[in-house]
């Protein structure tokens, strides 16, 4: 018999999602079928609550399969060819974003979850990623392809598929609906019994599921059942917040959608207790961290607040924003850290930042950024279109500041990246970040998406080609973004779950305070915001006279720990009472 602690747990969670669904009962019956879904035996224990299963060695790469091509080869062959060859050492999780068959947003309208897009490889290849790597896949559970299996039985009235999408009811209320589209939320379809509206939360290739129906959470468990066998440890719930509808509300972050969540952790966990879940909430900042549960749903959140305002301390020279939401954010608890990035296959968030920058502030933002030859895509709430997220490469938008474009870039960039690697939480670099890879406006051109002008694809042979010349930007970029890396990997203090506090420093500077674990090794981060020099007076970060100080970047003994130090426009400085440098 499974462990009563774990029933109980399960049963709750169960109860939670489908109580006024279906009876307790039929509750129970399905527990059963996810258990055998999930391979799960009669006598499972649950899972140990509060464990951290990363270090400060762990740092993510996010990337589609087909992000660098070669002639004749298997892309996914040809990314695990590049990261054995240049990133070996820099990263140990590769997120490879939707690999299965698709027909539209670049992967995230799946067709069939049970296979890998033939274009991009196979199952054999996604195992032998996982040999080398924390293998991070999406879970698309929102929605799937109006040209997937599923649909067409929906249409056909046949299973299964029949019963698997959301039709809402004649008297459903929309009028509170959020979502980050401007396309029509309902699309009527012909079906055998007649015309349908069925829920699109993103757009009319993208139909909704019914998560009402049992049967689509035990699709769900199989698939990820599928993945772990094929060694992915690592599950992003992509657009989690919006799978759950109900009349009258926004339809997003539901009771039941966290009951989902709570639910898929647990099961996970216990298949593979060495496995990481992750929420993909693009959302105010609040609404993302309601994610943590009680240290019971995600394992880790997306940072996605950290983007907009890193970009707007970095353009403006001014830390006050960046600092006010550093003193606010919790702690994570242990088994559960923030996953930190500040860029990605999508563009900056502008809903992260509601309530944290002022609609001027954020209007100023978007002038910028298009000016350097950025876009802007929209989203519709109450009949209003809003600005959703900026379309740009992190390094084209920081090319200059809110003063114009200026020879700084390159600077900006690395303080920019040196900030997400200090944090509390995991680093993931987006693979164009590592490389420098500019706005890409002929694909958006080719495409007719905004989004397109942040997903390049390289020929493996021109991508070499740049990173062998030493004085290439992307060569630069790479080498200089690699050594941050491997310095950050040595420092005990830069566990995801050492102590953080932000450190009150003149608005042009920036600085936090990390402490490891152990409570051995300090380090006091400080970075020159602004594209003029600055004074650190050193008295100000408190460091004790016991100690020996050292900047870890430069590899230099601080001689007198009440001298001002002169930081030149962007600069760095990881002041430790240990030096673990190289």
């Amino acid at each position: 018999m499974l462990v009563e602690a774990l029933v109980d747990r399960l049963k709750a969670q169960l109860n939670t999602i489908y109580g006024g669904v279906i009876g307790e009962q039929e509750q129970l019956d399905w527990l059963q079928r996810f258990l055998v879904t999930m391979g799960l035996s009669q006598d499972q224990m649950p899972p140990e609550a509060h464990r951290n299963i990363w270090s400060e060695k762990d740092i993510a790469l996010i990337t589609y399969g087909d992000s660098i091509l070669s002639e004749g080869a298997a892309p996914l062959q040809v990314l695990e060819s590049f990261l054995s060859g240049y990133l070996k050492s820099v990263i140990s999780w590769v997120h490879i974003l939707p690999f299965h068959p698709w027909t539209s947003d670049d992967g995230f309208a799946v067709m069939d979850y049970s296979s890998v897009n033939e274009a991009l490889g196979d199952w054999c290849d996604i195992t032998s990623l996982s040999q080398s790597y924390k293998v991070m896949a999406d879970v698309v559970l929102n929605h799937c392809s109006s040209r997937s299996a599923w649909f067409e039985n929906f249409r056909q009235g046949l299973h299964p598929g029949a019963d698997y999408f959301y039709v809402p009811e004649q008297d459903f209320d929309t009028s509170k609906v959020v979502r980050p589209r401007t396309s029509p939320l309902l699309v009527p379809v012909e079906t055998s019994s007649g015309e349908r509206s069925v829920w699109c939360t993103f757009s009319a290739d993208q139909v909704d599921f019914d998560f009402r129906n049992p049967a689509v959470l035990n699709e769900f468990l199989g698939i990820i059942r599928q993945q772990l066998d094929a060694g992915v440890r690592v599950f992003r719930l992509d657009a989690v917040a919006f799978v759950w509808k109900a009349s009258g509300t926004t339809c997003v972050n539901q009771p039941q959608t966290h009951a989902i969540v709570r639910l898929l952790r647990t099961m996970i966990e216990c298949a593979a207790p060495e496995a990481v879940l992750i929420t993909e909430t693009n959302l105010p900042n609040r609404e993302n961290l309601s994610y943590f549960g009680n240290a019971n749903q995600a394992h880790a959140v997306y940072n996605f607040s950290l983007p907009p305002l890193l970009l707007d301390c970095l353009l403006s020279g001014n830390s006050r924003y960046l600092s006010q939401w550093m003193m606010s954010m919790p702690p994570a608890q242990d088994g559960t850290t923030y996953f930190n990035f500040i860029a990605s296959h999508d563009g900056i968030g502008l809903r992260p930042a509601e309530g944290l920058l002022s609609e001027a502030e954020i209007e100023r933002l978007i002038d910028t950024m298009t000016s350097f030859g950025g876009l802007v895509s929209y989203r519709e709430t109450d009949g209003d279109r809003k600005p959703y997220e900026i379309n740009i490469a992190l390094r084209d938008a920081l090319t200059g500041t809110y003063e114009g474009v200026d020879d700084l870039g390159i600077q900006r960039f690395m303080c920019a990246h040196a900030v997400m690697l200090g944090l509390e939480g995991i680093p993931a670099f987006y693979i164009h970040s590592l490389i420098g890879t500019r706005n890409d406006h002929e694909r958006v051109n080719h495409t007719g998406r905004n989004r397109s002008i942040n997903r390049h694809q390289w020929g493996l042979d021109q991508l070499e080609q740049a990173l062998e010349d030493e004085d290439s930007e992307h060569a630069t970029v790479l080498r200089k973004l690699s050594s941050l890396i491997a310095l950050r990997q040595r420092q005990p203090a830069f566990h995801p779950n050492a102590t953080q506090f932000t450190l009150r420093l003149a608005t042009e500077l920036f600085g936090f305070w990390r402490q490891s674990q152990d409570r051995r090794q300090s380090i006091f981060c400080v970075y020159n915001v602004s594209s003029a020099p600055q004074m650190l007076p050193l008295a100000e970060l408190n460091l004790i006279l016991t100690d020996e100080w050292y900047d870890l970047i430069s590899g230099t003994r601080l001689s007198d720990a009440s001298a001002e130090m002169t930081l030149s426009p962007y600069q760095v400085l990881w002041i430790s009472n240990q030096y673990l440098g190289f």
